[in-house]
């Protein structure tokens, strides 16, 4: 059954749940854990967002990934699979809000790389973060059950910002 797209105001909590999601994903996922990383729209201070937490976990190498998802399976994550084929592997913890989308990447993915660009920079600047609200309020009216929609509407908005951060990293 498809779940509401529902965004919520900004809420302080997310940094400490955050913190909590971190430990349990290192916990669960052990010594081949480079790095935890807070990205989605619950990263960015003020910015309204679904209440579900994203993180990036990025392990030692691609062949960790079998034995990564076997470990979040048996914590209780819903494997979603590699929607992309860029060799991130999604899965959901569902539980109270905020929920946990931890994806599985190998070092320096792609996918990963330009979502650090999108929070850092929606971060950096307050009124990129506002006007990026615009599209999600409109786009969860216009698709309340439908994610991937809600999703893809968003994906021209993210692509351009990605590309403004890139051309300031240089």
């Amino acid at each position: 059954m498809p779940s509401l797209v529902e965004l919520v105001p900004y809420d302080a909590n997310w940094l400490k749940d955050f913190s909590a999601a971190e430990a349990l994903l290192r916990t669960t996922l052990g010594k081949c854990v480079l790095a935890v990383d807070h990205i989605g729209s619950t990263a960015v201070p003020g910015l309204a967002a679904k209440p579900k937490l994203d993180i990036d976990v990025t392990l030692s190498g691609l062949a960790d990934i079998p034995d990564a998802s076997a470990n979040l399976i048996n914590a209780g994550f819903e494997p979603r699979g590699n929607r992309y084929d860029d060799n991130v592997w999604a899965f959901l913890l569902e539980r109270p809000a905020p929920q946990i989308r931890a994806y599985l990447c190998p070092p320096s993915n792609q996918t990963h790389e330009q979502r650090m660009l999108f929070r850092n920079h929606l971060r950096q600047h307050d009124d990129v973060a506002a006007a990026y609200l615009a599209p999600k309020s409109q786009l969860a009216a216009q698709f309340p059950y439908d994610g991937d929609r809600y999703t893809s509407g968003t994906s021209a908005f993210i692509s351009e910002i990605v590309r403004a951060a890139q051309r300031e990293t240089r």
